[in-house]
């Protein structure tokens, strides 16, 4: 089992993370490196395993607790294993899976947990596995039911990487499929048929023409969308289609629910046939609960917008104020070329260490 020191600096500490290959289900080896750890250098920390999730807290009487988690996986391997280093001193890189997403924000909370033994919150640290697939696996959900005090606080903090500027809320998504039908025939008597691709015109004319909204929320401008990101339809190179199918993906700003999103959507395709695939919350950004401002100060009071969904949704359906907060471009995750500047990687570490400061 690999060794890590928690004491080391936090760029030290996220090439040692990197290093131990964590693809999605296959957590079992950093999950065994993280609480080995825990449990021998922060002995003033509870330290609990859950599967292959690791979770470690304070129980210093403070009058507010912060949540701090971050997942453990990563997407498969794409040749960009082991950890490569390029440049020095404050113009270095690391390279390599999961610098970005997210083992340098885990690498931060790791040297916290170790380094502040009395913050002025109490902290939760929360190290889980599978966030990278289906959502029914995503180690949070298995918490909330196994361990639910556990997720409980007045903030959290989510390790995602938001190139080291704190990112409250998150966008929720709706997936929906929009049906049209027609009726078969020989393309050589199209006249005898309807064709059903064709019948996709005028809901692809709703799309090109659809303007969404900006709300602003709490100061924060959150961009809505909705967007084709499908077509399938057709049965032979011959055959008029009877049936086409037009995925569309609605991402909606935190001051409406699901359902709200799902009706806006129906609206907008009045007069077709909508399934609803997925859906999932957003997250307001809460930036007037106490410790999120003290966050946001500690950063600078440079906050912006959540334009996607994490699991910062998760927590605020429990009824807490979370945010993104960890380093790297979150652009850079998933590709071949993943790479993160050391110095964004202090600088987060940096930031929570003011803002624990006891």
């Amino acid at each position: 089992m690999p060794i890590l020191d928690l004491r080391t600096g936090p760029v030290e500490l996220t090439a040692a993370l990197v290093d131990i290959a964590s693809e999605s289900g296959a957590e079992r080896e950093i999950a065994d490196a993280v609480e080995a750890a825990l449990r021998a250098q922060a002995p003033h920390l509870e330290v609990v395993r859950d599967g292959d999730a690791v979770l470690a807290r304070t129980h210093l009487g403070r009058s507010s607790r912060v949540v701090l988690a971050g997942h453990l996986d990563t997407v498969p391997v794409n040749e960009n294993l082991p950890l490569r280093r390029t440049g020095s001193g404050a113009g270095e890189v690391l390279h390599g899976l999961g610098t970005v997403d997210m083992k340098g924000g885990d690498a931060v909370f790791l040297h916290l947990a170790a380094t502040v033994p009395a913050p002025r919150h109490d902290v939760t640290f929360v190290f889980y596995d599978c966030e990278e697939v289906d959502a029914a696996r995503n180690g949070l959900g298995r918490i909330e039911r196994t361990l639910p005090g556990w997720l409980r606080g007045d903030l959290a903090v989510v390790g995602e990487p938001s190139n080291a500027v704190v990112e409250a809320g998150c966008q929720g998504t709706l997936r929906v499929e929009l049906r049209c039908a027609g009726a078969r025939a020989h393309t050589a008597r199209a006249w005898m048929g309807s064709n059903a691709i064709h019948a996709l015109a005028e809901p692809l004319r709703r799309l090109a023409e659809y303007r969404p909204r900006t709300p602003v929320i709490d100061g924060l401008t959150y961009r809505e969308g909705l967007q084709a990101v499908r077509v399938s339809g057709g049965v032979a190179g011959n055959v008029v289609p009877d049936e086409a199918v037009l995925a569309v993906n609605h991402r909606f700003a935190p001051d409406r629910g699901p359902a709200e999103a799902e009706a806006h959507v129906r609206e907008v395709f009045a007069g077709y046939d909508l399934t609803v695939v997925d859906s999932a919350a957003g997250a307001l950004p809460g930036l007037a609960a106490p410790a999120a401002a003290e966050l946001v100060a500690a950063a600078g009071g440079r906050v912006a917008a959540k334009l996607g969904w994490t699991d910062v949704a998760r927590f605020a359906a429990l009824g807490m104020p979370a945010v993104n907060f960890g380093p790297g471009d979150p652009t850079l995750a998933h590709t071949r070329e993943e790479h993160i500047a050391a110095a964004e990687v202090t600088r987060v570490a940096e930031v929570l260490g003011a803002f624990l400061a006891p």
